[in-house]
């Protein structure tokens, strides 16, 4: 790289961190608490407000169903926590629900666990920051105008700041966390303080206005149906708390304990903030409507409908107006950081996969700061390719989302179960086993309500757009599929043939020429080196007075190897030297053929667009033919000590103390 380039990449992610230095960057609770449970946490901004948007439909006396939605979903999360406490200490190794799938049900439901999460992550970030876009745009309307360069433009300054490495992004996430937090919790005591206590008489913005019912006949099972749309779009609150279960490596020392009392921690603040805000939006007359221009009939001309904790803060701190913007601000922050959850969940998952080989290598391997780099860009690349689609639209991205979370709660429950009746099986110690019954029955209960969840879910939202999610997680189920079985042949492929251990017979260099120059003489003289059987040079004659020019010079120089000119009537290069090795092959099968290309080594990019084209074409053609070796003579430019100077200004702090050095390197 240039060292413009080197010192961009310096600047955007600081300095790279050596692979000894992985302990370091573990987290402790305090930062791991707003690192994996944000998503969780930041579901409150935008589930109860779904709520409200689907029971809107039937009218404003449905709102009176909130309350019990909101209960019926925190038990499901309760349940949901418990049994990933369950997880987190049976399975510490971080592979989360697909390592559980795969171990007790086998690899085709660890498959399914795999697809479905991918998915639901990239809908973490899609979701999470077209949320923040909306809570920004109640403030600022110009972001309203403009959510999906809003929500591109905070996925690009969220992915930068993750591939800085796991520590740095989560001490950078910890400050707005927890004031949205803090923030939130302050607003709900004062609100429900101020309305039961006080008896104050606080209103939302929209209390007064009247919601035109699009379905107000509903009644039986049309009903019941819409309380359970209702209650599956609620149930988004859950999704972040599988990321704990798969990031457990990324916790100190004692990792388990650790992950579980951080796992505590998130169910307990997100449930405290999800009823506090369904009670008190309830209680001061909040009004959503998923279409404000026609259902909200009194509405003032050029009335902006607010998101639901938007209007709580409005209202609650209606003669401070600073405390608004700051829960605003802190909340689209939140929102913003809560795709953190999936920029921490999918790449050491991807990891994972690539590892068991169910997806390319590349994910696998750690960035200079020691994080997963290549997973973190194929997230934010999917993740922007779903708000661009959907026009950055929540109500929209919802629908998709949490189906493949609560897939992954099924399998993962349905193999905790079979963890504990197999270990059962073989333990004697009545302690133990004690503890294992009671396992079993927390993630038997956990299987019931996840089951029940996504079955509403699936009968709820299909056709609203939830099969597009169940459409992609059996695509990438494919693909997977399709990627292990190649790395299976080729594994199969290298390790069952048996090496002969035969010599080839004779060895036949041939050495590329298109003019009589340095390069030229250093390819030859290394062809030389390397003591040929034969040896001879070859020139493709693609224009007459070129090639007679060369051959006079051939003939007047001292090189004593011949050189032979291949005709080419359509002036071509390759073709011809193709045909020209391939009857070396057919005429002596045994013999291996040795091809020596000339080709310069340059320093900056548009230089390679100018150099080497033909020699690239020429070793991709060549490297398909059996005993055929292609071996590259470089010739340095002077423009190639730019990025050689490059190169060792960029060295590490303490290279040159330790002996790394330009000449050291040189000897």
């Amino acid at each position: 790289m240039s060292k413009v380039t080197t010192a961009t990449k310096r600047l955007l992610l600081g300095r790279p961190f050596r692979s000894d230095t992985l302990g370091h960057t573990l987290l402790p609770k305090r930062i791991a608490l707003p690192v994996f449970a944000s998503d969780a946490m930041s579901s409150v901004a935008y589930a109860p407000e779904e709520i409200f948007l689907v029971l809107s439909v039937a009218g404003l006396s449905a709102y009176m169903y909130t309350p019990w939605i909101g209960l019926a979903v925190c038990f499901v999360m309760a349940v949901v926590v418990a049994s990933y406490r369950q997880n987190v200490h049976a399975y510490p190794s971080g592979g989360g629900d697909y390592e559980v799938a795969t171990t007790n049900l086998g690899p085709k439901a660890g498959l399914t666990v795999g697809s479905a999460l991918l998915v639901d992550y990239v809908l973490t970030v899609a979701v999470s920051i077209s949320s923040a876009a909306s809570n920004i745009g109640s403030a600022i309307p110009f972001v309203a105008h403009h959510k999906v360069l809003f929500a591109v433009a905070a996925i690009v300054l969220l992915s930068a700041i993750n591939l800085r490495g796991i520590r740095e992004s989560g001490a950078a996430f910890a400050i707005p966390t927890y004031a949205f937090i803090f923030g939130t919790l302050g607003m709900l005591v004062w609100g429900l303080f101020d309305v039961f206590v006080l008896g104050s008489d606080v209103q939302a913005e929209s209390a007064g206005l009247d919601l035109q019912a699009e379905q107000d006949h509903l009644y039986g099972l049309a009903f019941v149906f819409l309380i359970a749309r209702a209650f599956s779009s609620g149930c988004a609150a859950l999704t972040g708390v599988e990321a704990i279960s798969n990031g457990v490596p990324a916790f100190r020392k004692p990792k388990s304990r650790n992950a579980a009392t951080t796992l505590l921690l998130l169910g307990g603040i997100a449930i405290v903030l999800l009823m506090g805000i369904i009670v008190l939006a309830k209680k001061i007359g909040v009004v959503i409507a998923e279409d404000p221009e026609t259902q909200l009939v009194n509405a003032p001309e050029g009335y902006h409908q607010k998101t639901l904790i938007a209007q709580i803060a409005e209202a609650v701190f209606s003669g401070f107006p600073p405390a608004f913007y700051f829960i605003t601000i802190v909340t689209a922050l939140i929102l913003i950081l809560a795709a953190n959850t999936a920029y921490n969940g999918f790449p050491v998952l991807g990891s994972v996969l690539a590892q068991d080989r169910y997806l390319p290598r590349q994910l696998h391997t750690r960035g200079d700061r020691l994080a997963f780099s290549n997973g973190i860009l194929f997230l934010s690349g999917a993740a922007i390719a779903f708000v661009v689609f959907f026009g950055a639209e929540v109500t929209k991205l919802i629908q998709l989302y949490i189906v493949g979370v609560f897939v992954s709660f099924v399998l993962s429950q349905t193999g905790m179960i079979r963890h504990w009746t197999r270990h059962l099986k073989t333990e004697t110690d009545p302690e133990a086993r004690a503890h294992m019954k009671r396992s079993r029955v927390i993630n038997a209960v956990g299987l019931v309500m996840c089951a029940t969840v996504l079955i509403i879910v699936l009968i709820t939202k299909f056709l609203a757009g939830a099969w597009i999610a169940i459409v992609t997680m059996a695509v990438i189920f494919g693909i997977m599929t399709l990627i292990r079985r190649h790395y299976d042949a080729v594994s199969r492929e290298l390790e069952e043939q048996e090496w002969e251990g035969v010599l080839p017979s004779r060895t036949h260099s041939i050495v590329l020429v298109s003019k009589l120059h340095m390069p030229t003489k250093r390819a030859l003289a290394y062809a030389r080196a390397t003591r040929p059987d034969t040896l001879e040079a070859i020139t493709v004659n693609v224009d007459e007075p070129d090639t007679r020019a060369l051959v006079r010079e051939w003939e007047r120089s001292d090189v004593m190897v011949p050189l032979k000119v291949i005709e080419s009537p359509y002036r071509e290069i390759t073709k011809p030297v193709l045909d020209y090795v391939k009857r070396l092959r057919r005429d002596a099968p045994r013999d291996v053929i040795t091809v020596f290309i000339p080709e310069y080594v340059v320093g900056h990019w548009w230089e390679q667009v100018l150099h080497n084209q033909s020699a690239l074409r020429l070793k991709g053609r060549l490297l398909f033919e059996p005993g055929v070796m292609v071996t590259s003579v470089p010739w340095q430019l002077n423009s190639s000590e730019h990025a050689k100077r490059a190169h060792w200004d960029s060295t590490a702090p303490g290279s040159i103390r330790r002996g790394y050095t330009e000449e050291s390197d040189r000897k």
